[in-house]
């Protein structure tokens, strides 16, 4: 019988969800087929909650909750995961993301999610997610510096980030909040498998105006492109001639933005105007 597949429950309120499931369903010493049959539902659906594919319906995790004996946890639990489902998108792209040897990515408005610092992430999730709870905002701030694992892994992958000159401008939890992202992003570009480069306003008009993407590169699989219009508004392209395409954009916008080292003294130069702003 194969090993279980190993689960991160920090990536997603539904992971999260489905690590608890199967420690109850382990405790409980049953199988995912014997539990199935006690709600009753298929294994195959025990499987993907406990993977974090997929969120039950309320009453069956009502039904799960009552059979694992787990006094309300589970319930409590699918409160929050079934309010905040990820998009089958994002999903795949974590996945993708934990396994990539390479990502190039082009930001639009933000500072890439895994050189965010948590004042940065939490103050972008807190105005991006107006329902959210603050409980829920950290869990979420959370799952997104877990992210960062993957930067200092054995192995880890090439990360290279092209950020437009509006995702440093804007200040993000005012002055001396952004002074502090960007003096972690540039601890982080220390890093030999770390790069960044700045697409300044004066570049003009350039191929990915219309938001953010980045090409995750394998060394055993073909390149994929993960696009981000906005809240909600993601993709995830496989087909090969689509791929060709966005990563072209990407090569057109790698030209045009200015060389890693001029990008250091760029950011720098941000930096110093925003310690002007602290003492106006």
């Amino acid at each position: 019988m194969p090993a279980p597949k190993e689960l991160d429950p920090s990536r997603s309120l539904p992971a999260l969800y489905g690590a608890k499931l199967r420690k109850l369903r382990i405790m409980a010493g049953l199988t995912q087929r014997e539990l199935g049959a006690l709600v009753p539902i298929a294994h195959s659906r025990i499987a993907q909650f406990e993977l974090g594919n997929e969120t039950p319906p309320r009453h069956v995790s009502d039904r799960l909750d009552e059979v694992l004996g787990a006094d309300g946890d589970l319930k409590d639990l699918w409160q929050h995961a079934s309010r905040f489902p990820p998009t089958d998108a994002y999903r795949r792209y974590k996945q993708y993301e934990a396994r990539a040897s390479a990502l190039h990515q082009y930001l639009a408005h933000c500072v890439p999610g895994q050189l965010q610092t948590e004042d940065y992430a939490r103050e972008l999730m807190t105005e991006a997610l107006p329902w959210c709870t603050p409980a829920e905002i950290e869990e979420r701030v959370a799952a997104r510096m877990a992210r960062k694992s993957i930067l200092t892994k054995e192995n880890p992958p090439l990360v290279w980030s092209i950020l437009d000159e509006a995702a440093l401008r804007r200040p993000v939890g005012g002055p001396t909040g952004m002074r502090k992202q960007l003096a972690y992003l540039l601890e982080w570009c220390a890093a030999p498998n770390i790069e960044c480069q700045v697409l300044p306003f004066a570049s003009g008009c350039h191929a990915a105006m219309g938001g953010s993407l980045t090409v995750l590169s394998f060394s055993n699989a073909p390149d994929l492109v993960y696009l981000e219009g906005g809240p909600g508004l993601t993709e995830m392209v496989t087909d090969r001639q689509k791929v060709a395409e966005q990563s072209r954009m990407y090569d057109s916008v790698h030209a045009a933005a200015l060389p890693p080292a001029e990008s250091f003294k760029w950011i720098e130069k941000v930096m110093e105007e925003y310690d002007r702003c602290e003492l106006t």
